[in-house]
């Protein structure tokens, strides 16, 4: 039987929201070992004047605990 652990973590991009979640899992897995899955739970975006200038997301992070 596994045992898993979900974590939250907030990233953010100037690119999309994909690259957002990216940007989070690959800097996660750096300190964070067996990362299962990840679930974007929220989206926003950061406007100034009338252009998007930043992308976040809100992630769960889910991990093997060994």
């Amino acid at each position: 039987m596994a045992v898993l652990k979900v974590i939250e973590i907030l990233s953010n991009s100037e690119k999309s929201w994909e690259d957002a979640t990216a940007k989070a899992v690959k800097q996660a897995s750096k300190s964070v070992k067996n990362i299962r899955s990840a679930y974007v739970q929220d989206q926003s975006v950061i406007v100034s004047g009338d252009e998007v200038t930043e992308f976040r997301v809100n992630l769960k992070v889910t991990f093997e605990v060994k």
